[in-house]
């Protein structure tokens, strides 16, 4: 989906985000607040130069408009495959990005993710799964990996993941398997100014996935798990 249709729905009081090599970056009204916006098209991966990128225009939203909310737009195919930015360390550029928004978060900042086209793998995870919450649009492709990938990492055969992701969303693509998942919190429909609005109105810095999860029956094990973890007891399965 074309960037600047989504963003002239999402923020009709105006914006001004620029487009440079796949990557945008700029500012927008959204309820008589302006807020910071970055985010990438094109289903771009996120080699070094965007990770680092996106890391900068966080740092200077916390540097020169502190408490400023900030809409994280992905679009991303994933983290770039190429030897150059594996020899160059991607991974920590990617793991930087991600502690860079935590530190935004920490400081006071309102942070909301939209996949309002693709978002796969670790583009996806140190991007828009890094926000107070993701949101999607219906049409969205999310899925952390492809099960023709997954079986060749598991060595499971993969018309078993096929027979898997039937019922369980965490093997199954798309918007409404993350929503059960807890990952996305809502699909958008309809009126997507008055989605964001609310959304920045709803954000907060608890991380509600586990629970979500929980809650629509896509992640069954998460929250008592991680709550076993804490307190040293039995997981109490629902």
């Amino acid at each position: 989906m074309n960037w600047q249709t989504v963003a002239d729905a999402l923020f009709p009081q105006g914006h001004r985000i620029a487009e440079r090599e796949n990557f945008l970056s700029g500012e927008a009204q959204v309820g008589g607040q302006t807020v910071s916006v970055i985010g990438t098209t094109e289903h771009t991966p996120i080699g070094v130069e965007i990770a680092l990128a996106q890391a900068a225009a966080i740092l200077d939203t916390v540097r020169t408009h502190p408490g400023r909310p900030i809409v994280i737009l992905v679009d991303t195919v994933g983290q770039r495959l190429r030897r150059r930015d594996e020899m160059l360390g991607i991974n920590s550029y990617m793991a930087h990005l991600g502690k860079c928004i935590e530190l935004a978060r920490r400081r006071g900042h309102r942070i909301v993710g939209l996949v309002y086209d693709q978002a796969l793998s670790g583009g996806f995870i140190t991007s828009g799964l890094m926000a107070d919450a993701c949101y999607a649009l219906p049409d969205a492709t999310i899925r952390v990996m492809g099960l023709p990938a997954m079986a060749r990492i598991t060595k499971v055969p993969l018309e078993r993941l096929e027979e898997l992701a039937v019922d369980n969303p965490v093997f199954a693509p798309g918007p409404e398997n993350y929503l059960r998942m807890g990952g996305v919190a809502a699909i958008w429909h309809g009126d997507l100014a008055a989605a964001m609005e609310q959304a920045l109105v709803d954000a907060t810095p608890e991380d509600r996935r586990a629970e979500l999860g929980l809650e629509r029956g896509g992640r069954k094990l998460a929250r008592p798990v991680a709550a076993a973890v804490r307190t040293g007891s039995d997981v109490q399965a629902a």
